[in-house]
């Protein structure tokens, strides 16, 4: 097949029976559908076997996250497109070729996501990647239909196919030669913003990001990690840190951590002001990993190709959303980018 649609599974029984029957159902004409599974000690690889024989079962020795488990996994997928698709995702008729036929259309498109709206509020944006992410000038996260926790309703007014800056993980379609040439996702990262740095390198090497709103699917969201734990602060905030360090152009490492330091102790106090002590915590162990990696994250920044940026916003959506009080993505200074 040209496409492989690759589900990465650990302990997810639950979701492979509420969702391999939507994936089967939209994609079999068009894809292969492979299941990797990171070492799950739940029984859904029986699961899949005695229900879905037809389905393609990969099985990685460990459990080493979501990026060293698509790295392995993808070592024994043979098509010309990825799709890297998260278990808690309901997919759509015609999913699949609005995506591969944009892509299709640009040799230099490495990457691309469909609309990503919500399981449960079907008529509202999801948080993991909405209408295709972006960044600010300090790095922060957000989307188009997604600034921080305001997830927008999905009124068309994003159903223009664009340029982004980076493509959900939820569901990226990416091509096969360039997730292997450039070296696939970062498998320090483990889980959380890999894909962002996976999309920050392609752009540094001259491709581009899109997003597709041809193409949705449903997500729920936190189906590995829960939408509020201290695991996941830790992750984001480590990894946030090891992202800009990355990917930065040299001369906006120092302004940009001076401000983030600052911004990630506010963030910080807001947590433990909130009753979040182990949050507050979390913060503190990810700036400490980073300081203590810090040379080996500098040893791979050296191996890698830096860029004047394009595409961010040259704002802080800290200052908008909490400030200024913008909630939206309309809202942001279209200027700025």
């Amino acid at each position: 097949m040209k496409v492989a649609v690759v589900i990465l599974n650990w302990n997810g029984k639950k979701f492979l029976e509420q969702f391999l029957p939507s994936v089967i159902k939209y994609s079999k004409d068009f894809a292969e559908i492979v299941v990797a599974d990171n070492a799950s000690t739940d029984d859904s690889i029986a699961f899949v076997k005695l229900n879905y024989p037809e389905i393609t079962l990969i099985l990685n020795e460990s459990n080493g996250g979501f990026s060293k488990g698509y790295n392995d996994a993808l070592k024994h997928v043979d098509a010309e497109y990825y799709v890297l698709l998260n278990s808690d995702i309901e997919v759509t008729q015609n999913w699949i070729e609005p995506v591969i036929r944009l892509m299709d259309s640009d040799p230099m498109i490495a990457a691309c996501q469909p609309k990503l709206l919500s399981f449960y509020e079907k008529n509202k944006f999801e948080y993991a990647g909405a209408a295709g992410g972006f960044i600010d000038k300090f790095g922060y996260p957000f989307c188009r239909g997604r600034l921080f926790q305001s997830m927008e309703e999905d009124l068309g007014q994003y159903d223009d196919a664009a340029e982004i800056f980076w493509a959900t993980g939820a569901c990226m379609f990416v091509r096969s030669k360039y997730y292997h040439k450039y070296g696939g996702l970062d498998e320090d990262f483990f889980a959380h913003m890999e894909e962002i740095d996976f999309c920050w390198r392609m752009r540094n090497y001259g491709y581009k990001i899109m997003y597709c709103p041809d193409s949705k699917v449903y997500h729920i969201g936190g189906g590995t990690l829960p939408k509020s734990s201290a695991r996941k602060t830790y992750l984001n905030f480590r990894n946030n840190f090891t992202l800009l360090f990355k990917n930065l152009p040299k001369n906006r490492v120092v302004p940009v951590f001076a401000v983030r330091l600052m911004l990630d102790g506010v963030a910080a106090l807001k947590f433990l002001m909130e009753g979040g002590f182990s949050d507050f915590v979390a913060v503190t162990r990810a700036h400490f990993s980073f300081y203590k990696h810090r040379n080996f994250i500098k040893r791979k920044r050296k191996l890698q190709h830096q860029k004047p940026l394009n595409l961010i916003y040259n704002g802080s959506i800290v200052t908008d959303y909490y400030l200024k009080k913008k909630k939206k993505f309309s809202e942001l200074d279209q200027n700025k980018f």
